[in-house]
């Protein structure tokens, strides 16, 4: 049995939400490797912060048409106005070449990163400005597949939960670093098992939504 299958069934066993994820879903895909690691890798969940998966997408492959496979000297050396052009807001170019500066110093080492223990390795990450503790956690868990990473500070994560504990709002942070503490150490499947829940059953819940709302539009419009 590989590792995925085993942390996929023993969280079946623990317990039932993981069995609705998969009704939901079907069949979780084993995880490969998010590429590119290392800064690029980074630079790209930068990208990613608050903004949509397209949108990110978009503006990454604009940066790689501009520069190449990103690297902290391509993007040292870019102008603010092909950045912006690629979807930089002004925040995020000082995040940008923040971290390339970090990386190109020597001060952030990216292949130290990838030997240090969990913990050591979410220390060094967000020391970094723009490398919040969601940022370094998806790294870890997305690129570097860390099998024991929650990630409590993401928005789907926290619906996902919401919707399959049947809540009417979002469990607060402190009840969701408590409700992964019982599946250590698959909190990393566990993330994928509650995103591949929420990707399923998002579009429906949000039909459902607007037509709810179109009805109570009707219904307090003047007859």
């Amino acid at each position: 049995m590989s590792p995925h299958d085993s942390a996929v069934g023993s969280l079946l066993s623990r317990d039932p939400l993981f069995r609705r994820c998969l009704e939901a879903g079907g069949p979780l895909p084993e995880p490969l490797p998010r590429t590119p690691s290392g800064f690029p890798g980074l630079l790209r969940i930068i990208l990613e912060q608050q903004v949509s998966t397209l949108a990110a997408e978009a503006m990454w492959r604009k940066l790689c048409a501009a520069a190449g496979t990103p690297t902290p000297d391509a993007v040292l050396a870019l102008p603010d106005e092909t950045l912006k052009a690629c979807g930089f807001s002004r925040q995020k170019m000082v995040y940008a070449r923040g971290l390339a500066g970090e990386v190109a110093s020597g001060r952030l080492d990216m292949d130290r990163i990838d030997r240090l223990p969990d913990d050591d390795a979410l220390d060094a990450l967000v020391r970094v400005k723009g490398i919040g503790r969601w940022s370094a956690e998806i790294y870890l868990l997305l690129v570097l597949c860390r099998p024991d990473i929650w990630p409590v500070d993401d928005l789907a994560i926290a619906v996902g939960l919401q919707w399959l504990l049947a809540r009417e709002a979002r469990p607060p942070r402190d009840e969701l670093l408590a409700l992964g503490d019982p599946w250590r150490p698959y909190r990393s499947t566990a993330a994928r098992l509650v995103w591949h829940y929420y990707l399923s059953v998002a579009p429906e819940r949000r039909r459902r939504a607007r037509g709810a709302q179109a009805l109570a539009a009707d219904d307090i419009s003047p007859k």
